[in-house]
């Protein structure tokens, strides 16, 4: 059916794994509880209910003592079978009566009572046993074996990753004092607590800080009292144990002081070292928080739905300055030459975004619409700032009119940190980024440097909205957070900043994204999370492009202004708030009045990992519709069958009849199959127009056909997304067997009529993929026949590249590409050339600026030679823009040099001479040599435990590098390998979603390798 019409003027989870029974105190009536140790553990049959667990999961435990009574020889299913005997012994007569059971019958069921006794008593009375299914153990348990153990020894009153609801906070004063010589920070919080259900306990978060001092208060009373205190570090927990009963509705005061070391990981409140104008170092602290390290800087509840109001205070020396989330209401002059200042009390906001910097920064500041809008910076770094500011005052004008909400604050602070993991974090109010993220130098910046800081800082503001005014109640919807922010940052970027925008960059991250989405180890976007590996190992491309595909695919599928008015909507009724992806569903019905049912058609794609595969099979005027997962290898797909998947699938498609255009028809495919009765007869027909959405089309062998002629007679019949699209499918599908690699190789020979970006930049892409397989398996041979493939393809193009600054954003990024994979293979005269540029660069010292577009090539040429990696390494170490170290860093990633690639990685893992913030990137171009792969996987393996201390398990940073090291093995000794390390390290290692991605990536490779290279053997 057509596309749905409609006005155009309307537009999670807790973990309790099988822990021991725990008492919840809270729950007693008697608001007295019994001591722990004056608890005795019972059977199940008078069993002590584990707070979280449903009736449901009682029937194992129940098994438990079942198996307990056989090893006494009998079973409680016995007993009541037996009863049932017994009963069967008294007859009823013919008259009504019962008559008496016999006296053998009699016997029997006094043995079978003696024996049901003894049962019961050695049950109780059996001294210091408890019989399990393993047998007797040594004791009974009392309530200190029931409950975790607290650090002091004593029992912890939660077992429980998430925190209890019983006790929520809404309010901190926060007091912190970083001392940047010791490198220390103190600091108290005074949490305000409301109880909705009578406790003798609060739990909330606290990590690695030392608690020195603890009280509890009523909420208007001045008289604190001392508070036990224990902790649990296993779930960064710490228990209050309250002197009387905390009752519901009432507000207490929670007041602790503590001290801790300033972290030495990127978490947290941390360190962050760095040169000065005169290279003297020096330091500053400041805070990252997501997912979950707001605990390591004060006590708090630390998950996104306990949302409060904060009111920051710091302590520092005078000639430093200190940053929050709200602007500074008064600065007082303290002991000691130091000073406080203190913030006014924020909005209504989730942990994960508090932030505080301390420092000496220097900032560039305008005003738009009564906002203060700040960039920060390292002082010898300021005129970098200028274009960051201007970019965020348009786009915080675009989104205040687009969301249909004025931004809540006073002041919007950009701050760019020298050493930051991420690439960004969206704080409220104080938005931190990696410099290379928001600096720009009109010298050394180039085209796509420029539009990387304006699509950052585009995502963040977006977040200043999705993710902090609505929040996602829970981790599991992190996608809530992240793809809607992708979506909007390319959104953003469109409408405001054409120029910078081109659709080459999101379609080929949506395309990768579905490679890693077709895996047995990817996952669905919502997805249950349930403890802080799990959590950070959301932060994902499925959570991040997957999220904001979906979102564009039914912006394409409601039009624009139902999609902006359900956002609108979501917004408004949410704000201050936290969700789940179901209130954004319900916000988009209301708009539709359910002509779809938005939930319905969503969660098909929000709930199931992976995507569809559509076949497509046309007879005369009617076209076949079949859909099913697309796996790579149903061999490996150990879980559930393909075809038990349904998507509630918006297909879009074009026909065309002869030389007339139809122009594009939708149709909602929600069953296994389905037919679509044309309008007429057609030459061809085309799905999944301008590759909107998030699926993959197999055409029948005349649908395939079809469509390669079009491309070899007339290629601008379709779009340039539609074309790159085909290139996406075919080459998926020749992976999986669903179509010949030749006939892959048969639409790409078009290529040589083609000048539009996307399409070449995805063939050049599928064609290297393969020709790394062949290379680093050393198949020189073979590897010679594809690289002849692509310069028969690409040859043309590249002689066609200049080495100057010209041409649009597609353009450049196009050249970019085919120079650097021409000089990379020494191709014609790209590396004379580059070189050339090189020597004369360095001769002059610096003082000729380079084409930007292609500076990365001409550093990459110029490491080659021992002279000219030393003469990088120096610039690197000495230069202030950041864009360039970047480009001379990846340079001297590229060497063939063995030694000097040891020492790029170790120097980055130090954080020494080069930011550990770079050594995912030294990695990866590293890996993509021949010399390089080996060598940087041995780094892994000989480093991973100081990489998980630094970069912690689940981390993005470390999934990046685990995939980038292992991506491009292809034989059975590679996967033992990886496989056994990673099953050497811990059982959890191995089950991380990322290395079980590497494995089966390799299994993939090793796949594709056995399938193919017959074909590549007869490759022209």
């Amino acid at each position: 059916m057509d596309r749905i019409l409609l006005p155009r003027n309307m537009i999670e989870n807790s973990i309790f794994e099988e822990e021991p029974d725990v008492v919840d105190l809270a729950k007693e009536p008697c608001l007295h509880p019994l001591e722990p140790d004056e608890v005795e553990y019972e059977p199940r049959s008078s069993r002590l209910l584990v707070r979280g667990l449903g009736d449901h999961e009682m029937d194992e435990d129940e098994e438990d003592y079942e198996s307990s009574a056989k090893l006494l020889g009998m079973s409680f299913m016995n007993r009541s079978t037996g009863l049932r005997n017994n009963i069967a012994g008294y007859r009823q007569s013919s008259d009504g009566s019962c008559s008496a059971p016999s006296v053998r019958t009699t016997v029997i069921c006094a043995v079978v009572l003696v024996i049901a006794v003894s049962v019961i008593m050695a049950i109780y009375l059996l001294p210091k046993c408890t019989f399990t299914k393993e047998g007797c153990h040594k004791k009974n348990h009392t309530m200190e074996d029931i409950y975790p153990l607290a650090t002091n020894g004593k029992p912890f009153p939660w077992a429980d990753f998430r925190l209890p609801g019983d006790v929520v906070p809404v309010h901190y004063d926060v007091v912190l004092q970083p001392d940047l010589t010791t490198l220390m920070f103190s600091g108290s919080v005074r949490i305000t607590v409301i109880v909705r259900q009578v406790t003798w306990h609060i739990i909330l978060h606290s990590s690695k800080l030392n608690i020195t001092k603890a009280t509890l208060s009523s909420s208007g009373s001045s008289q604190s009292k001392p508070v036990e205190l224990r902790e649990y570090p296993l779930n960064d927990q710490i228990a209050i144990f309250a002197p009387e009963a905390l009752l519901t509705g009432q507000k207490y005061n929670i007041s602790m002081e503590y001290f801790a070391n300033l972290s030495d990981t990127y978490s947290g409140f941390y360190r962050i070292a760095y040169d000065n104008e005169s290279s003297t170092e020096r330091w500053l602290a400041a805070t990252q928080f997501e997912p979950l390290s707001a605990r390591s800087a004060f006590p708090c509840f630390d998950e996104p739905a306990f949302k409060a109001t904060f009111q920051i205070s710091v302590k520092r020396e005078k000639q430093l300055s200190a940053l929050s989330n709200m602007q500074k209401k008064a600065t007082k002059p303290l002991a000691d030459g130091l000073v406080q200042d203190e913030f006014y009390t924020s909005l209504n906001m989730s942990t994960y975004l508090v932030a505080i910097i301390v420092g000496n920064l220097a900032n560039f500041t305008k005003e738009t619409s009564g906002i203060l809008v700040s960039v920060y910076s390292v002082p010898q770094k300021l005129q970098q700032t200028e274009y960051a500011s201007d970019t965020a005052t348009k786009l915080l004008q675009f989104y205040q009119k687009y969301f249909n909400i004025t931004y809540p604050l006073q002041k919007l602070d950009l701050v760019a940190l020298p050493d930051f993991q991420a690439g960004a974090m969206e704080n409220w109010g104080l938005i931190t980024f990696r410099e290379t993220a928001l600096l720009h130098d009109n010298k050394t910046s180039s085209a796509m440097d420029k539009k990387r800081v304006t699509a950052v800082i585009a995502h963040e503001l977006a977040h200043q909205w999705f993710g902090n005014l609505v929040t996602m109640e829970w981790w599991n919807d992190l996608w809530l957070n992240e793809g809607f922010a992708t979506f909007m940052e390319n959104f953003a970027m469109k409408e405001i900043f054409p120029e910078l925008y081109a659709d080459d960059s999101f379609l080929n991250l949506q395309f990768k994204t579905m490679e890693k989405d077709a895996m047995n180890s990817s996952h669905p976007i919502s997805l249950a999370v349930q403890s802080s590996t799990e959590i950070e190992q959301m932060f994902d491309a499925v959570s991040y492009i997957k999220g904001a595909s979906l979102l564009l695919m039914l912006k394409n599928f409601l039009h624009n202004d139902v999609f902006q008015t359900g956002v609108q909507i979501y917004l408004h009724d949410h704000s201050y708030r936290s969700t789940r992806s179901d209130d954004l569903w319900d916000s988009m019905n209301k708009v539709t009045n359910k002509t779809v049912d938005i939930k319905k058609l969503m969660t098909t794609w929000t709930l199931q990992k992976g995507f569809p595969l559509v076949t497509v099979k046309r007879k005369g005027k009617q076209i076949y519709l079949q859909q099913e997962k697309f796996v790579h290898n149903v061999e490996l797909e150990n879980q559930t069958l393909p075809s038990s998947y349904l998507w509630s699938i918006p297909l879009s498609y074009t026909i065309s009849n002869g030389t007339s255009f139809f122009g594009s028809y939708t149709h909602l495919l929600d069953q296994k199959s389905d037919f679509i009765d044309l309008p007429g007869e057609t030459e061809w027909v085309k799905f999944n127009v301008d590759s909107n959405g998030y699926y993959i089309v197999q055409y029948d062998e005349g649908g395939w056909t079809a469509l390669i002629e079009l491309l070899k007679k007339e290629p601008t019949a379709l779009s340039s997304r539609d074309r790159a699209n085909l290139i996406h499918n075919i080459f998926n599908l020749a992976g999986v067997g669903k179509v010949s690699l030749a006939k892959a190789f048969d639409l790409i020979d078009y290529l040589v009529k083609e000048n539009s970006t996307s399409p070449i930049l995805q063939a050049l892409y599928q064609m290297s993929r393969i020709f790394n397989l062949v290379e680093k398996r050393r198949m020189h041979y073979l590897s010679a026949k594809v690289l002849h493939k692509m310069l028969t393809l690409f040859g043309d193009k590249i002689k066609q590249q200049r080495w100057t600054n010209d041409g649009t954003l597609s353009e450049q990024e196009l050249k970019s590409s085919l120079l650097t994979f021409a000089c990379s293979h020494n191709l014609g005269d790209c590396s004379t050339v580059a070189a050339k540029l090189f020597n004369e660069w360095k001769d002059l010292n610096d003082s000729k600026s380079l084409p930007t577009d292609v500076m990365k090539i001409i550093f990459t040429a110029g490491a080659k030679t021992e002279i000219g990696w030393n003469f990088l390494l120096s610039m690197y170490t000495s230069l202030v823009s950041e864009p360039e170290k970047l480009k001379i860093l990846e340079a001297l990633a590229s060497t063939d040099d063995v030694r000097k690639l040891s020492w790029l990685m170790q120097a980055s893992l130090e954080g020494s001479s080069i930011r550990s913030q770079d050594l995912p990137t030294v990695i990866r171009v590293a890996s993509q040599n021949l010399p390089g792969h080996l060598l940087a996987w041995d780094f892994v393996k000989e480093n991973w435990g100081q990489l998980i201390r630094k970069f912690h398990h689940g981390s993005y940073t470390l999934q990046n590098i685990v995939i980038t090291t292992t991506c491009q093995f292809s034989t059975q000794e590679h996967l033992l390998e990886v496989q056994t390390f990673f099953e050497s390290k811990s059982e959890e290692t191995a089950q991380l979603r990322f290395v079980r991605e590497a494995i089966e990536t390799i299994q993939l490779n090793i796949q594709w390798m056995e399938k193919n290279l017959e074909m590549l053997e007869k490759l022209q």
